[in-house]
């Protein structure tokens, strides 16, 4: 009878592949939705309670916001996008509703994340052109770089920040999926850039010699190709038990500085992209990025992590998923390619178990917690989610993501709180109504009675990429009827 189940069990397995193989991806992105985006507050489903009024339009590309002493409201506006939108990164002051330039940025964006402490504003510069920076900004729009020359060049950027002790904590993601340099990263457009280009390891590891092939995108003979190994180059290939020296500044890390400037220390790393962080109740939270199905050495069926991030730990990219080991299990192996191999020969330590695993290709970002019972779910988390890259990151049946979900940290529970209203899920272009798009970040204010989503704005997608829109950027606040 066992022999029978498994049998049975296999063919269901094949049954699945075949049909998921055969059926087109159809994420959020994919949608021709005009370059116009307007705006409607009760497209939005709130629990019972609660309203949501929109702050301000026509930004580009908001990615997070701040609030100085007095209350008053910031956004950052990144500068960049994937789809190789280039443009300035700004700070800008909010009020009345209206939108007041305070700082402007080099070319380097894009600007991922913003605090403000004591007088000045600190935003990590993601870098997706000299490298990542985390940058000091006064009221009056003076900026002075505190440090630079962070790996950022890549699919990932320089995140955060947030101050503890007087120490600048931040997030790096890395240059790859999963450590392998591909023709994936010549789609991004980084690797043309940045040929020499690759992942750093934050502690010296030993590599298991695993070298994948791939076509040569160096060159323009046909039929020509490159072999890669992990932590190394475009076309680089590595042997077993080949040592790689581990360095400050690293890829897949948390790192930090004091809050003047100085030494860069390692907090954690073995991260693939440590995108949000918060602090509540002395302890640090890091929302990351799962792997995506795609290039030299594709992951399937990862998806996005809330870890609480504690001090010397390695969480365990390139070879665990969420706490669990990615090699030659059939969970990760993307269809109609082998099981994914590992890269290392041994682990730092056991890697920990997340408090919350989102869904795969959610793109859960940005997070803050709930200060206080004026709002209401005291202690939890809520958490932007940008919504699904498909099809490059891998194929969706259905949009994944596109709201902000409220997360139990004690139980690992995740409830929607904002969702756009209908019978179906995804951003309003996609579902041609009025409401979320892309949240990709979240924060209360100093009060902690009202919770503002700073929404990204439209991004399309197709099989070459991302087609972000301009100027379809929003602010919305949510807040706690009176009984």
């Amino acid at each position: 009878m066992k022999t029978l189940s498994k049998f049975l069990f296999t063919l269901s397995l094949i049954a699945l592949t075949g049909c998921y193989s055969m059926r087109h991806s159809k994420g959020g992105g994919q949608t021709s939705t005009t370059n116009v985006r307007s705006t409607n507050p009760a497209d939005i489903a709130l629990p019972n309670g609660y309203r949501i009024d929109l702050v301000t339009s026509g930004l580009t590309f908001p990615t997070a916001m701040a609030f100085d002493e007095n209350g008053v409201a910031y956004v950052i506006e990144a500068g960049y996008s994937y789809g190789e939108v280039w443009g300035e990164p700004k700070l800008l002051r909010i009020k009345d509703g209206k939108a007041e330039t305070i700082a402007t940025g080099s070319r380097n964006g894009p600007w991922t994340g913003v605090t403000y402490f004591k007088g000045n504003f600190y935003v990590a510069e993601g870098g997706e052109s000299e490298g990542g920076k985390i940058l000091q900004i006064s009221p009056a729009g003076e900026i002075k770089v505190l440090l630079d020359q962070l790996p950022s060049v890549g699919d990932h950027h320089t995140n955060g920040p947030v101050i503890i002790n007087n120490y600048i904590y931040f997030g790096q993601g890395t240059a790859t999926n999963s450590a392998i340099v591909g023709e994936d990263n010549a789609d991004f457009g980084w690797l043309k850039r940045k040929p020499e280009f690759h992942d750093i390891p934050c502690r010296d590891v030993v590599l298991t010699g695993k070298n994948y092939e791939s076509d040569n995108i160096a060159t323009d003979n046909v039929g020509d190709k490159a072999n890669t190994g992990a932590f190394q180059p475009f076309n680089t290939p590595t042997q077993p038990g080949q040592l790689i020296k581990g360095a400050l500044p690293c890829s897949g890390s948390i790192m930090r500085i004091p809050i003047e400037g100085g030494p860069i220390e390692l907090v954690a790393w073995g991260f693939r992209n440590p995108f949000g962080l918060a602090v509540y109740d002395r302890k640090l939270y890091a929302t990351e990025n799962g792997y995506d199905s795609r290039g030299s050495r594709p992951v399937w069926g990862a998806g996005d992590v809330l870890w609480e991030v504690k001090p010397n730990v390695w969480y365990g990219w390139p070879d665990f998923s969420a706490g669990k080991p990615i090699a030659d299990d059939k969970e990760f192996k993307t269809p109609g390619n082998k099981v994914v191999e590992p890269l290392l020969q041994s682990y730092p330590n056991t890697p920990p178990q997340p408090l919350a695993i989102f869904g795969v290709h959610s793109s859960a970002n940005g997070l803050d917690f709930s200060p206080n019972d004026k709002f209401g779910f005291r202690g939890q988390a809520f958490v932007a989610e940008f919504g699904d890259m498909a099809p490059p990151v891998g194929k969706v049946l259905s949009p994944v993501g596109y709201k902000v979900v409220r997360v139990n940290v004690s139980n690992g529970i995740i409830e929607d709180f904002a969702t756009n209203k209908g019978k179906r899920n995804g951003p309003a272009s996609w579902l041609k109504t009025q409401g979320l798009e892309r949240p990709v970040s979240v924060r209360f204010d100093p009060s902690g009675e009202n919770l503002y989503i700073v929404d990204f704005g439209i991004v399309r997608m197709n099989e070459k990429g991302p087609e972000p829109m301009m100027k379809t950027g929003v602010i919305w606040k949510i807040s706690k009827q009176q009984q």
